[in-house]
């Protein structure tokens, strides 16, 4: 609410480890039908992972009360309803409440927009907005706009590896940063151009500092 200039309407989150395969305008123009964002709820049908889905049991299957738990890879905020309905101050009320408990809010932007889904709805985006191996298994991935490489309790199977098994573009897309980053620690490829009043010393740093993140 405070974050973004008022005449942004909507804006959009993707986790960085995140594989896009479809056109992210279909969310910008997605009908949220008055919710104040929009995300997907985590896939029901890799029967393997039953045990692990914690907003099944315990404190999350009684305050839910059948509501979904959604995850938070992929969202669309509608910043005008946002705003309209103070979101912002509804949510840093609750975050104030719960971080009180250390046990509490221990997956921060996921836990608090799932728990405050009474005070702030959230819209729940078709299915194949965004598919995760572990939590939906292959029998919907033909059908994925979104490929997210999320963690898989039972295997810890690091991210890298993943992605150059169950994404077939992956490896076009990791040759081609490679080659590129190649190029530009050899100096035959410049790199961005510094914004007005940046020195390109401090441009250099905030990329790498991106890439260090992003890895």
């Amino acid at each position: 609410d405070v974050l973004f200039p008022l005449e942004l309407k909507k804006v959009i989150f993707v986790d960085a480890d995140q594989i896009v395969r479809t056109d992210m305008k279909e969310l910008v123009d997605m009908d949220l039908k008055g919710a104040v964002y929009g995300y997907t709820p985590f896939c029901d049908n890799n029967k393997e992972m039953e045990g692990y889905r914690f907003w099944k049991q315990g404190f999350w299957a009684t305050h839910l009360r059948g509501k979904p738990y959604h995850i938070s890879a992929l969202y669309v905020v509608d910043l005008d309803q946002f705003r309209a309905m103070a979101s912002g101050d509804t949510l840093r009320i609750l975050y104030d409440q719960l971080s009180q408990d250390p046990n509490s809010l221990a997956n921060l932007d996921q836990d608090l927009p799932n728990y405050a889904q009474d005070r702030v709805p959230i819209f729940s985006l078709p299915q194949e907005w965004l598919w995760c191996e572990s939590w939906c298994g292959n029998k919907t991935k033909a059908k994925a706009r979104t490929i997210d490489l999320c963690n898989n309790p039972m295997t810890k199977e690091p991210k890298l590896t993943m992605a150059a098994r169950i994404v077939k573009e992956w490896s076009d897309y990791d040759l081609e940063v490679r080659t590129f980053t190649e190029k530009i620690e050899n100096g035959e490829a410049a790199l961005p151009a510094a914004k007005d009043g940046e020195s390109r010393e401090s441009s250099q740093r905030g990329s790498n500092h991106k890439n260090t993140e992003e890895l």
